[in-house]
């Protein structure tokens, strides 16, 4: 590197290069004052060069080509000398001066590093990164990284359920038991402390990778004056290097030849992520120890999840099979399909001009097809569920202690996790620390701070109105379409004699109903897309976050206000209000939902599998190479498509979405525990094919928990009781039901002696006289069916009084008996349940009494260790002293005695 270019490194270089666009646009990541632990090269010393070296040959590799230092990280870069551009001149010399220094940085911080051509394209370079034992044992104390210092040998617990899994786990032939040890944070000066065999594998592949990206990340890569740049993460995304990731140990499919690698990827493939494994429990531990804790608690939270789904589901299949079997012997659904009762009975057109009268009979299959979801077994189900959601929050709540103490992460504290080093570049505010009353580095000021929070809470709102856009978008597209399709839907399905058998089961309303769930499905698909380049970019703000999905929004859909036939409701002054589905509101509202939850999880399927399979694909076909060249592991994984962004945050949404829709709508839909069921069967295979044969080894993180996800899912399981109570209030037509069988099939009400629901249909529908209707409002005379003579009366859904009484068309006794009726309902049930859920979390500890002893008695067992190795290094070291002394004082003693 010439002098003139190391100056323009350590000065300020005031002057933009022409054609320097692309680096102005980057923006740096910059430190103030020198951070701990941190070195750069003093002002003035060279640059170092990174060491070359062919590929030796060895595609199975993990080592430099000494075969002894370890690739903890690999680094991908563009070689500019082979770039025929002079127009981009200014701009690589800058990229090669910012990573030659960065790379520098590295080595005069102790890290190793490796460059090799590749051999698909000349083109690019790899540098291979080595964490020698005294750095890596630098940044374990720094990471706090907890390290074993004796075997535990104490006995492990046994339970009931691990009794019956264990016939379902992987063979410990195949899958070895990861051994148990007494752990305590490292510290450099205490190393005879700790359990240390062999030091190359003293610290496992995911503790170095987690380590080298420590140090990447916070690595300078330029001094201007007296602030430094820091960080790969910005010259990954100012394209100075292309990728940056971890080494899988092996190729997926086969097992590596170096007899040192442990071939875990292999072992994960076959035992987790093959189809022929999707009966086996997960192996946890392994993969824990493969890819972190943070995707570890997660495959763990998805499969406790999904086993606990399995009760739900069998419950709820059950109470479908109920409402099916019962959906004949309905007295309700009998005297809708009876001829004699409604046959007889005509019914009001649903629309203005272009709506014809109708039979009640005509609607028969759509009364049963309600009978199999409103029955008292729903009623029965929303409650079981209310109940389920509080065990399954609490029971993962002490298996996630468990999973604490096995992973070692009980006494994961918040200073143990670094900051990341975007947030440490932006503190360059002062403020005194409330509890420690010491200055420290705050990224903003309080006035900063609000116009932060101001930014993010103005994102939320805009999210929360563009959503309420799209649902009210959607609704005008059903008052449109349901017009079309009550004028054209019936002699459509008339003309086409193929048609004939989907009349019964096609009506306006579920036309409408069906092609709107579909376009709710696409509007949902486009708003997860966009939210997550503004998620990215609140991220970058320093702000939470927040929004809220479509479907969190979209409440229970409750019975439609929709006037009467003479003055209906009309949206927007135009738009009439559709009424339900003759079946019942409740039919609409599970088709929605049927369609949604399905269709959500078809096409996340479909993304998961096929987009990285197809980019890795095309890839691979785009850098082609001969048969005979061996293809090192490193370019391998180059191959393979990089982690997003967000890591981890569209896998929990997807599930968190799912759990919401399994508890919140659940009384309107009772198989969706069984679809989540099989839906999650295929997600953890899915999920663990990604990770293991489609994406790079992503760096390691550690985790305590799920993090913010639990908050959310208690205040779904919260709001779950009131909208399933919102739903069987006023959605079904289970509460009319109970009034009429309670109060209204006898006496005064009704001429019967005995409660019944025999004449329930004639009571819940209206009379309206049809020479009320307006001229406007008139069904055409060329519409009107051929038995449609000397009728002078139709009937609607609703409680009102007849034509002629003296309070005609307003609502009736029987309506203010039901609203009453709801609303005790849903208070009552509401209080049930919510006392039951506060009794059940009270009753069940988050961690299980014997999980406390243990973790006491290991805590103590630990410390007693610790002191006594203490107290032997101590004497190890007075050992000389001692002896020192003691000869000098026994040397007098031999010269009295001569």
């Amino acid at each position: 590197m010439s002098e003139a270019e190391d100056n323009d490194i350590f000065g300020l270089d005031s002057e933009t290069e022409e054609g320097d666009v692309e680096m102005a646009l980057m923006t740096d990541v910059v430190y103030s004052e020198e951070l701990p632990t941190y070195k750069s090269m003093p002002k003035g010393q060279a640059v170092p060069k990174v060491e070359r070296a062919e590929f030796n040959g060895n595609p199975d590799s993990l080592f430099f080509n000494d075969g002894k230092r370890r690739i903890d990280f690999i680094l991908v870069y563009e070689d500019e000398s082979k770039s025929a551009s002079e127009k981009k001149g200014s701009v690589m010399r800058r990229k090669t001066r910012r990573r030659e220094f960065f790379e520098g940085s590295l080595m005069n911080m102790g890290v190793e590093l490796e460059a090799t051509q590749s051999v698909v394209d000349e083109k690019l370079i790899y540098v291979k990164v080595h964490m020698p034992f005294e750095v890596l044992c630098t940044y374990a104390e720094v990471l706090h990284i907890k390290l074993p210092i004796k075997p535990n040998d104490l006995a492990p617990q046994s339970s009931t359920y691990n009794c019956f899994t264990r016939h379902f786990y992987p063979s410990e032939d195949v899958i070895a038991k990861e051994p148990e040890f007494f752990t305590a944070p490292f510290r450099k000066d205490q190393l005879k402390c700790f359990f240390v065999k062999d030091k190359e594998q003293f610290f496992t592949p995911a503790m170095r990778s987690r380590m080298a990206y420590y140090i990447l990340s916070r690595a300078p890569y330029e001094v201007r004056g007296n602030v430094k740049k820091f960080g790969f993460n910005k010259l990954l995304d100012g394209g100075v290097y292309k990728a940056a990731y971890p080494l899988h140990d092996c190729r997926f499919n086969v097992k590596s030849k170096e007899p040192s690698c442990p071939n875990e990827r292999f072992l994960l493939f076959n035992e987790w992520a093959h189809p022929k494994s999707f009966y086996k429990m997960q192996p946890l531990d392994l993969i824990r120890k493969y890819f972190g804790e943070k995707i570890g608690i997660y495959f763990a939270w998805l499969g406790f999840y999904t086993v606990m789904l399995t009760l739900a589901a069998a419950v709820g299949l059950c109470c479908f099979i109920y409402g099916y079997t019962t959906r004949e012997s309905s007295t309700w659904s009998k005297e809708v399909c009876d001829p004699q009762i409604g046959g007889e009975i005509i019914m009001c057109p649903q629309c203005d001009k272009i709506c014809p009268y109708w039979r009640l009979n005509s609607t028969c299959e759509s009364s049963k097809r309600l009978c199999i979801f409103d029955n008292y077994g729903t009623l029965v189900f929303a409650i079981f569920m209310s109940v389920w959601v509080t065990l399954f929050l609490e029971f993962w709540k002490r298996y996630q202690a468990k999973l604490e103490h096995d992973w070692d992460t009980v006494e994961f504290l918040q200073q143990e996790e670094q900051p990341r080093p975007e947030y440490e570049a932006k503190c360059i505010y002062e403020r005194v620390n409330p509890v420690t009353q010491e200055t420290e580095k705050v990224p903003y000021t309080a006035c900063g701070k609000c116009m932060r929070v101001s930014c993010g809470i103005g994102t939320v709102l805009f999210w929360v109105l563009l959503i309420i856009a799209s649902v009210v978008g959607v609704i005008v597209y059903r008052l449109a379409m349901f017009i079309t399709f009550s004028s054209n839907l019936h002699s459509h399905l008339n003309n086409r004699k193929e048609l004939e058998p989907f009349k019964e089961y096609v009506t306006p309303q579920m036309a409408t109903s069906i092609t709107a769930s579909f376009i709710s499905l696409i509007i949902i698909m486009i708003l997860n897309n966009v939210y997550e380049k503004v998620a990215i970019l609140i991220t970058d703000f320093e702000a939470v976050p927040g929004g809220c999905c479509m479907e969190s929004c979209r409440g229970p859909k409750r019975r439609k206000v929709v006037g009467y036939p003479g003055e209906p409701v009309y949206w927007l002054g135009t738009f009439r209000n559709e009424e339900c589905d003759p079946g019942g509101c409740l039919t609409e509202l599970t088709t929605q939902l049927s369609i949604i939850m399905t269709g959500k999880a078809i096409w996340n399927n479909i993304q998961e599998v096929l987009l990285p399979w197809l980019k890795n694909l095309m890839f691979r076909h785009c850098t082609q190479v001969s048969s005979e060249k061996v293809i090192p592991r490193w370019e391998q994984d180059y191959q393979l498509q990089p982690m997003g962004k967000l890591g981890l945050f569209y896998e929990y949404l997807e599930m968190v979405i799912q759990f919401g829709f399994v508890t919140l709508f659940v009384a309107s839909f009772p198989l969706a525990p069984l679809l989540a069921l099989f839906n999650n069967l295929c997600e953890i295979r899915v999920d663990a094919w990604k990770y293991t044969t489609q994406s790079r080894r992503a760096v390691p993180e550690k985790a305590q928990d799920i993090g913010a996800w639990q908050p959310i899912l208690q205040g779904v399981a919260i709001l779950a009781v009131a909208t399933n109570a919102a739903i069987i209030a006023f959605t079904s037509d289970m509460i009319p039901r109970l009034v009429y069988y309670w109060a209204f099939s006898i006496s005064p009400y009704s001429g019967g002696s005995e409660h019944t629901m025999a004449g329930y249909i004639n009571s819940s529908l209206s009379v309206f006289n049809i020479s009320h209707f307006s001229e406007m409002k008139r069904p055409n005379e060329e519409i009107t069916p051929y038995w449609f003579n000397n009728i002078t009366t139709c009937r609607y859904r609703d409680f009102r009084h007849p034509p002629g009484h003296p309070n005609q068309y307003d609502f009736s006794i029987y309506y203010w008996h039901v609203i009453a009726a709801k609303l005790a309902f849903m208070i009552v049930l509401e209080h049930i349940v919510y006392f039951t859920k506060f009794i059940l979390s009270y009753m069940i500890p988050d961690v299980p009494e014997a999980l406390k002893e243990q973790i006491k008695r290991e805590r103590y067992l630990t410390q007693v260790i610790l002191h006594e190795t203490n107290i032997q290094h101590f004497k190890e070291l007075m050992k000389p002293i001692a002896d020192n002394l003691q000869s000098e004082i026994e040397e007098p003693e031999l010269d009295l005695k001569v």
